[in-house]
């Protein structure tokens, strides 16, 4: 995959996620950020359900549009407070 994005969600997140996802062409996975050992379809509902989402993501994908860029700003990872 070319790009990457760093997000997160909750399981309530998970539907609009995929849902968006699915409107562009381009290949495009997720993976948890501490563990990047198991990679998923970001397409595939089941397939994101069954992660581990407590943390940040990685949303890797190989196409460019800014849509898809502006729609990934809604799931930014939180602030880290020190």
């Amino acid at each position: 995959m070319d790009r990457s994005r760093m997000i997160c969600m909750t399981p309530d997140q998970v539907g609009s996620f995929v849902n968006m996802v699915q409107r562009f062409s381009f290949d495009v996975d997720i993976a948890n950020a501490k563990s990047k050992g198991r990679t998923v379809d970001a397409k595939s509902y089941l397939g994101v359900m069954g992660m581990d989402l407590k943390g940040d993501l990685v949303v890797s994908y190989n196409g460019e549009d800014p849509d898809f860029e502006t729609a990934l700003d809604a799931f930014k990872p939180a602030e880290k407070v020190s």
